[in-house]
């Protein structure tokens, strides 16, 4: 919970046009990263059990609540200028974000309607029917589509967080063995 915390409070003291610390961005991408993985866990509910993908896909919103949290900067900036001077880049991103949110509420809606575990635990019993069922795993495959796209658009970020907060960290643990060896041969 402390990340959490820390997380949060960091992206209210962010202002527009201010530079994200590393440790923020270190933070967006452990997020970034478990929400991917999350999604493609939920994406096969019959090697998790229904119970398991229910309760994983719930608690799935409040970390993309978290990741528009910590975006909203470029959210309202990008909204505010959509009309004029957008790059493509940033307007396709845009577009592209709006709709993930939209099937992302598609797949929720539809995934309550459907539900075998969470919703009647609840206590609530929901008339179950095809239709529902049809657009939930139409939308969850529409959204793989989508990730598949938005994952594209942010490659370079991927990447360079993964080598800013993976690769260089473990690659100086072998050069300051290699500079021991040195110094005691």
């Amino acid at each position: 919970m402390g990340w959490l915390q820390s997380t949060l409070k960091e992206t209210q003291r962010m202002t527009n046009g201010q530079t994200q610390s590393n440790k923020q961005i270190k933070n967006k991408w452990i997020l970034d990263l478990t929400i991917f993985i999350g999604f493609l866990i939920a994406m096969d509910p019959h090697s998790t059990g229904i119970a398991i993908h229910e309760w994983l896909t719930l608690s799935a919103l409040v970390t993309i609540m978290i990741h528009l949290l910590l975006n909203w900067d470029w959210i309202a900036q990008v909204t505010l200028r959509f009309a004029g001077r957008v790059s493509t880049r940033s307007r396709l991103n845009y577009i592209l974000n709006w709709l993930l949110f939209i099937d992302g509420i598609l797949i929720m809606l539809s995934g309550i309607l459907i539900s075998e575990s969470v919703v009647p635990a609840l206590g609530i019993s929901l008339p179950a029917g095809f239709a529902w069922r049809r657009l939930h795993d139409m939308s969850a495959n529409i959204a793989l589509l989508l990730l598949g796209l938005h994952t594209a658009l942010h490659w370079d970020w991927i990447v360079n967080a993964f080598k800013t907060f993976i690769a260089q960290p473990i690659g100086r643990l072998f050069v300051k063995r290699d500079e021991r060896k040195d110094v005691t041969a």
